[in-house]
């Protein structure tokens, strides 16, 4: 298996620039996994979506998956490093799912993470931090982000946390929540 690092945090926090040098620091051929889908009668979020564009290096193979992730991630090569940015894009994207739907899409999501045989980033939102949404739908995505966030976690080799433009390893620093429990049990 190869390795798997989970970047987390807030939004304009860092964590897309920071799985970038880490993707980097691989020294590994790179593949950029976009989950956005441009919509041309939005120029704010197709600005969002220009910016990494122009931070990555134009030797990093870019594909933009907005919702087969699974089946994307299952195409890499050991000897490569892919960086999928962003789960909470992935999660938007997959909103309209029931979810009798929405689930077997998130076990085939962490079948492929766990048999990834290169290095893969990903980047996840922190969306959790704030106000319960006062809407279905809101409260829907910020649920399915945050277990989602929380699943990866648990299958990540490295996890950090990026948050004012610092990253924080909490592999080494955090204790996994299943874990505490089970000691506490003791």
């Amino acid at each position: 298996m190869g390795k798997r690092i989970l970047v987390s945090g807030p939004t304009k926090s860092g964590k897309s620039e920071w799985a970038e040098q880490l993707a980097l620091q691989s020294a590994r051929p790179v593949t950029y996994v976009a989950t956005a889908r441009p919509n041309a009668d939005d120029a704010e979020w197709q600005a969002r979506i220009a910016a990494p564009r122009q931070r990555r290096s134009t030797q990093w193979q870019t594909l933009e998956v907005p919702v087969d992730l699974a089946i994307t991630l299952g195409r890499a090569e050991a000897t490569e490093c892919w960086l999928v940015d962003s789960l909470g894009t992935w999660v938007a994207n997959g909103l309209a799912a029931a979810h009798g739907d929405w689930q077997p899409q998130v076990d085939g999501l962490l079948q492929a993470i766990a048999h990834f045989r290169g290095t893969l980033i990903l980047v996840a939102e922190e969306t959790g931090w704030g106000v319960v949404p006062a809407y279905p739908l809101g409260r829907t995505f910020r649920d399915r982000l945050g277990t989602l966030t929380r699943q990866v976690g648990a299958v990540a080799d490295v996890t950090y946390l990026v948050v004012a433009g610092f990253a924080v390893d909490l592999s080494q620093l955090g204790v996994p929540v299943l874990k505490a429990d089970k000691e506490l049990l003791r």
